[in-house]
């Protein structure tokens, strides 16, 4: 019976993850461990605003468990050590070096934790893969643990399928829980954990190699109907037609239904860019073009709306933006996170940059300092990020919308019109503004998908 957990991690899915099952098993003692001192005493800090990771709920079940039965620390040997089963919650980026580079993962850290276990450990210990993880990559650690100690382990596949600005809920009540495993026992002994507050027939049992490739299978789906939809739009500009009466037609099929058909200026966050390369590389390894190629072309097409975005901008504001001034509403790649992993703000910014634009930046949860870090290099002085919406529109030329956070559909437009500079221009690239009160506002509004040929 496992009574003690070490997940090797505190990062956005070590994290929150183990903090909602030390919640929810309040008699299993959960250790996460890092090396990074930082980020642990972020997360033994009790004041809900300094946590590393922002999630709406997060910081009061954190406060109910930490330091009772869920403790952070850099100890990780004698965590290891002491656990009955190990996570492995590290980061695996794209590699930026060497054979696969650009498109295979960076399984370093994967590597480097596993030796650690396999020095470790002490026993039978079930290891379980939570990082998303190219298949096959359960025989890896096998090896590793093999070569390097005499203990036992069993191997397990539990990846995450949780959203940024939704964790909490997806981790407390999810749609599934996969765990994938050759060692049956093992996969009942996870199983019983999760079954203290997941029910029974939302915990799907899978072999080992299915767990690992299902990861990657659907965000290469959600962030494919994205792309789709984003096609559409474009058409729907051109042709008259309207994306949302469009994505209101489809989306009631129950075939298809309606999540992820939102038009916008192209996926973002951590995941899926990342692991639809991964599946490319994955793709020709073993002999697949036609299928790396296939999934290519949903990158292609992420690429190409941001392009085309900032393309329209450049296009309505008389195909210069020397000497303009333009606000951007939002740097967060979604709602309710301050993460700016793969944001479309940042191409998009940085092409109105080289173009000349001053950008004034507002996001109310993204830093200033982030922004800077994205935004690195020669166009320093050619952005500020402004606090207050009222100094960002100031004798600004245009606003872009680019994160839809709700308090970006309660502006005063008729207010903001008399700070711009006319004729000022709107660009809603979420179809979440009222068009009737920017236009009564004397402004002019592009919309993503919103076509005007009648």
């Amino acid at each position: 019976m496992t009574n003690r957990i070490c997940c090797i991690g505190a990062g956005y899915v070590g994290g929150p993850s183990m903090i909602v099952m030390a919640d929810s098993c309040p008699g299993v003692e959960i250790n996460v461990v890092d090396h990074d001192q930082h980020r642990i005493d972020g997360w033994n800090n009790l004041t809900s605003s300094h946590l590393p990771i922002y999630e709406p709920g997060l910081d009061s079940i954190h406060q109910r468990v930490i330091g009772k039965n869920l403790h952070f620390t850099t100890d990780v040997e004698t965590s290891i050590k002491n656990a009955d089963m190990v996570f492995i919650s590290v980061n695996t980026p794209t590699k930026s070096y060497g054979l696969g580079a650009g498109e295979a993962a960076d399984l370093t850290n994967i590597e480097l934790a596993a030796r650690k276990i396999a020095e470790c450990s002490k026993g039978f210990t079930i290891v379980v893969e939570r990082s998303t993880l190219p298949v096959r990559t359960g025989d890896v650690l096998r090896r590793i643990f093999q070569k390097n100690s005499n203990e036992s382990f069993s191997i397990l596949s539990n990846p995450e399928f949780m959203a940024e600005g939704t964790a909490v809920t997806d981790l407390v009540h999810p749609d599934r829980v996969l765990i994938g495993g050759h060692d049956l026992d093992a996969v009942e002994e996870l199983a019983s954990i999760y079954q203290h507050w997941v029910p029974e027939e939302r915990i799907l049992r899978t072999n080992l190699w299915s767990a690992e490739l299902s990861k990657l299978t659907a965000n290469a789906f959600l962030a494919q109907r994205v792309s789709s939809v984003n096609t559409i739009a474009a058409v729907c500009e051109a042709s008259g037609a309207h994306i949302g009466e469009v994505v209101q037609a489809i989306g009631g099929d129950r075939r298809i239904g309606s999540n992820f058909l939102k038009a916008g200026p192209g996926f973002g966050g951590s995941c899926f860019r990342k692991d639809i390369l991964n599946l490319i590389y994955i793709s020709d390894y073993l002999g697949l073009p036609e299928v790396s190629a296939y999934w290519r072309s949903v990158i292609f097409i992420n690429d190409w709306s941001r392009k085309r975005i900032s393309q329209i901008v450049i296009q309505k504001l008389f195909s210069t933006l020397r000497g303009k001034k333009i606000a951007i509403l939002g740097f967060a790649f979604k709602p309710l996170t301050n993460d700016i992993r793969e944001s479309s703000a940042i191409q998009i910014c940085k092409d109105l940059l080289m173009e000349g634009a001053f950008l004034s930046i507002h996001d109310p949860l993204v830093s200033a300092e982030s922004v800077r870090d994205a935004l690195s290099g020669s166009f320093e002085s050619s952005f500020v990020c402004s606090h207050d919406l009222t100094s960002a529109f100031m004798d600004a030329d245009a606003a872009i919308l680019l994160t839809d956070w709700p308090m970006y559909l309660e502006l005063d437009w008729n207010l903001l019109s008399k700070l711009m500079r006319s004729p000022a221009w709107i660009f809603d690239t979420r179809n979440v503004l009222q068009r009737g009160e920017i236009e009564s506002a004397g402004i002019n509004i592009w919309t993503i998908g919103y076509g005007d040929i009648y």
